[in-house]
Parts: structure tokens; C-alpha cells; sequence
């Protein structure tokens, strides 16, 4: 078992971490804050190892692991609460000695958070015991074993710095930074990028990681939670074979790997959330038709973040096909300033946003994505294919754009 694990961490984690396409003029500025995968992976591992053994999972009966989450989930609230009122104490100017007023809240938060690391693994291993439960009823198992086998640890994730160039949206570097890097960091790390070598930069968070096991942002969103985890296992999943392997080939790839984990990932969720915490079940969301009369003064009302993203995507491809570098950066700025004044505080709007986040392109209306038509037709394939697993087993094997449109039926 103990190869096995090992087998699978070297396999999907190593492939996980952008390295072959990391461009080496940029890692000169980030070297000495970049993450440690290889001791975070030895550590999660011997932690995830030591307590499988346990498998408490086995021994609660469906009440008792649904008590178990819901605790999980109330505990990580109140560790999050007590964090955010510390941070308002320390960032209150009328607050004469935040050391001394805060004592009494940190002795309490030592006390939750002790909580919450007695509680953290044996949820995880319900929740991977559940997922894996569900994969293998869908066909992903062999003889009662889904592989790989399902594995993540909530953790404090790294950030990313995205890199691309200024005349084009492409992503050059996908590069780990250390968790914990303040505003003032970030912008120093991006100008250093954008003035020594002209690149496009951009420090991006994200919520889950490919490694294995997988790493999971902490929240107290349990449909968030279970589709995150979902999602990453489907990235471990594709790790495997081509298209996974392929992640950092080329854009298109890209695309193709997070909008086939996306749409798993969400899949997924519904499955678990339906098998499992029918009560905590969100309702779906119904779309609202718009009105045929456009109703005076409702502007605010009839903002779409998704339609003004795509919309200001495709300007901005147009302005750099025509060369229109500095002016498209002009506009970018303009239409960050547009978002904020909207409700949307996006700290920067530059090519390395479009390069991040046009890879997600699961959802209607394209948003960063713009007219990139390979979102849609990821989609489109998964709504011919009968099952979630015919869908993961063909897209798999693909390593082209082309290979996907080669699946799709008339």
C-alpha cells in the first residue's frame, strides 16, 4: 500500500507543478519565495498514511458522519470568525494597544483551532470515503478501488504568479509562490516582472491544487468544498493519461483539462451533496428571464459580470491582434475601474488575468474566456456522452482541440 501511494504522488504531483514550461528569466525573481512541493507532499502523505490505518469512516454509521461535517463545517466558521475579528481589531485605528485587546480572542482561537485540528482529519477521511463510495457506483472503481484513490488535505495554499506576454493572452509561467504574500508584495513582484522583462504579471489565489493528495482551500461552503475536492480528484484522474500529462502543452490544453474538471468537479458535488447532506442540498438556481421593456434607471440591477468580462475579452484580443498593446492596457484598467464601481474588486485587469482565468470556461457567456470556443464544446461533448464516465474516459486520451471536435456527434 505504502508503494502504492508513493507511486501515485510521484505520478500526479510531479506533473501537477508547472516545471518544463516555467520561464527561467522569470523564477530569477521569485526563486527565494517559491513553494516547497516536494516536503508539503512527503508531510501530507506520512499525516494521511498514519490515520487511514485508523479508517474511522467505517465505523460511524450515516447520522454520525453527517454530525461529524456539520461540526467540521460550524468549527472552521468560528475559526474563520475569530480571525476576521482580529484583523479588525489590528486594523482599527481607535484601537490604542491591539495587543492587549486582543489576549483574551487569541486564547480563544487557540482553543477552536485545537478543536478544528482534532476534527479536520477525520472529516477529510469521511468526505474522501464518500466521493470514493460515489466514483466507484459511477465505474471508476476496480474491484471495490477507485484510482487513484481519492486523497486531499485542507492546507494553506500557495499562490500563483501568472505570466504572460503583453501582446498576446498566452500563459508563459504558472509559477507557486508561498502562501501569505501581502498586497504590497504581489505588486512588487509583478513590476518587477513587467519592467526587467516586459512580461505581463499577475498574482492570482487559488482553491485547490492537483498535487497528491490534493490540496483544498479551508472553508465552511460545503457544496464549495465537496466540489473542489471533486474537481482536483478529476485532474488526478486525467494526470494519468494524455490529456492530463499534456496540461502545460499548449493553452488549448489547458483549457480543455479545468473545463473537464469543472464540469466533473460541479457533477459531482450535486451527486454527493444528493447521496449524503440532502438537507444542506442548495436549491437550483433559476434563471430569471429579463424583462422585454428595459425599465428606467435599473442599470445597476441588469449588471452581468460574466457578459461585460466576455465583452471586454474580445476588445481586448482585437486591440492586440491590431498591436494595440498600451492601449489595450489603458482599456483593461478603464474597465477594472468599471468592475469595482460595480461591486467586482479586481485588484488588476492586465493579459496574465485572461490567461488564468480564460481557462475555466464551464459556464454560459464565456466571461475571461471570451469567444474561445473550446469551453463550449467540452460542454457540448459532456451532454452527448451518457455518463460522467464515458465522458472523463474519451476526453482523456485527447491532446488536441481538434480531438474534441473529432468526439462530438452531429
Amino acid at each position: 500500500m505504502l508503494v502504492f501511494f508513493i507511486l501515485c504522488s510521484v505520478l500526479i504531483a510531479g506533473s501537477a507543478v508547472s516545471g518544463a514550461d516555467v520561464v527561467e528569466s522569470v523564477r530569477a525573481y521569485t526563486r527565494n519565495q517559491e513553494f516547497d512541493y516536494a516536503s508539503w507532499t512527503l508531510e501530507a502523505l506520512g499525516s494521511k498514511l498514519s490515520f487511514a490505518t485508523l479508517q474511522p469512516e467505517k465505523l460511524l454509521d450515516q447520522q454520525k458522519t453527517l454530525e461529524i461535517i456539520v461540526s467540521y463545517i460550524q468549527q472552521v466558521q468560528k475559526v474563520q470568525q475569530l480571525n476576521a475579528t482580529l484583523e479588525v481589531i489590528y486594523a482599527d485605528p481607535n484601537t490604542k494597544d491591539p495587543q492587549s485587546a486582543t489576549e483574551p480572542l487569541k486564547v480563544e482561537l487557540t482553543r477552536e483551532q485545537a478543536r478544528l485540528d482534532a476534527l479536520a482529519p477525520v472529516a477529510e477521511e469521511i468526505l474522501q470515503a464518500q466521493l470514493s463510495q460515489i466514483l466507484a457506483e459511477l465505474g471508476f472503481g476496480l474491484a471495490g478501488q477507485v484510482f487513484p484513490p481519492v486523497l486531499y488535505q485542507v492546507t494553506q495554499l500557495p499562490l500563483s504568479l501568472v505570466v504572460s506576454p503583453r501582446t498576446e493572452i498566452k500563459r508563459l509561467a504558472d509559477i507557486s509562490l508561498e502562501a501569505g504574500l501581502d498586497t504590497l508584495e504581489k505588486e512588487a513582484l509583478e513590476q518587477q516582472v513587467f519592467d526587467a522583462l516586459d512580461y505581463s504579471a499577475l498574482v492570482v489565489p487559488v482553491g485547490g491544487i492537483g498535487a497528491y493528495p490534493t490540496m483544498v482551500m479551508q472553508t465552511a461552503d460545503l457544496v464549495w468544498l465537496t466540489e473542489v475536492i471533486a474537481h482536483e480528484w478529476t485532474h488526478n484522474y486525467l494526470t494519468l493519461r494524455p490529456l492530463g500529462i499534456n496540461y502545460n502543452t499548449s493553452p488549448d490544453l489547458r483549457t480543455i483539462n479545468e473545463t473537464t474538471a469543472s464540469l466533473a468537479g460541479k457533477e459531482l458535488s450535486r451527486m454527493w451533496l444528493e447521496r449524503f447532506y440532502p438537507t444542506l442540498l442548495p436549491e437550483p438556481e433559476q434563471e430569471t428571464p429579463a424583462p422585454s421593456v428595459p425599465v428606467p434607471g435599473d442599470e445597476q440591477l441588469a449588471f452581468d459580470f460574466r457578459v461585460e468580462m466576455r465583452d471586454t475579452r474580445i476588445t481586448v484580443d482585437e486591440m492586440l491582434a491590431n498591436a494595440e498593446v498600451e492601449q489595450a492596457e489603458a482599456y483593461m484598467e478603464a474597465r477594472r475601474q468599471f468592475f469595482w464601481e460595480n461591486g467586482y474588486l479586481i485588484r488588476k485587469l492586465n493579459q496574465a488575468y485572461f490567461a488564468f482565468y480564460g481557462a475555466y470556461n464551464d459556464e454560459p457567456g464565456g466571461g475571461a474566456a471570451g469567444t474561445d470556443p473550446i469551453g463550449p464544446a467540452v460542454t457540448a461533448l459532456r451532454a452527448q456522452k451518457s455518463s460522467l464516465k464515458s465522458f472523463l474516459w474519451e476526453i482523456s486520451w485527447v491532446t488536441s482541440f481538434e480531438g474534441v471536435q473529432g468526439l462530438l456527434t452531429d
